[in-house]
């Protein structure tokens, strides 16, 4: 990191509590002009995402109502990670909550910032390989998924036509092909 580019952090002001998230803010000095500068941020614990492939190498999906863009999405499961859990622990929990696969090997793959302008969590991406369906999904109250499954080629299809165009699902396949050579 270039020292020279660091905002000197001053006082750091609650906003308001979301259940899923909290605001607050934070001001900051410009190192350039020394003028303050009262940042927006979203505070959020970390979540995870979940490549899941199963024995016959097909791509575990969830159809889900996003309200922000009011439309079904295509996505991999994930959701936020509880309390201390670790990421790969949080996957192999929601993989199950959300579709009802369960084993295989996990490996995390990247974790990234979703929004570093104003939030102030991360997103690990996990793959979990050799997973099979083993039991009924298990949703809370704001969920209702349909679960489906792709090939890696279909899921390049879907990346490139933007039929999957969740920027944060978008990344996660961006980490697999990164360390494997591509979706193909």
């Amino acid at each position: 990191m270039s020292d020279d580019l660091v905002w000197r952090l001053g006082a750091r002001h609650p906003g308001h509590d979301y259940r899923v998230f909290k605001t607050a803010f934070v001001e900051a000095t410009n190192p350039r002009t020394g003028a303050p500068k009262r940042f927006s941020l979203i505070e959020s614990v970390n979540w995870v995402n979940v490549i899941a492939l199963t024995t016959d190498q097909r791509v575990v999906l969830v159809r889900q109502y996003r309200a922000g863009s009011n439309s079904v999405c295509l996505e991999i499961p994930g959701g936020m990670i509880d309390g201390e859990e670790a990421p790969l622990a949080a996957g192999a929990r929601e993989l199950a909550e959300e579709t009802g696969y369960t084993g295989g090997t996990w490996e995390l793959i990247g974790d990234v910032s979703p929004n570093p302008a104003i939030q102030t969590n991360r997103l690990f991406t996990v793959l979990a390989q050799s997973v099979v369906r083993t039991q009924e999904l298990a949703l809370d109250d704001g969920e209702h998924i349909a679960v489906e499954t792709a090939t890696l080629p279909e899921i390049q299809a879907k990346l490139v036509s933007g039929e999957i165009d969740h920027a944060l699902v978008v990344a996660a396949f961006g980490h697999l092909a990164f360390r494997h050579g591509g979706l193909g």
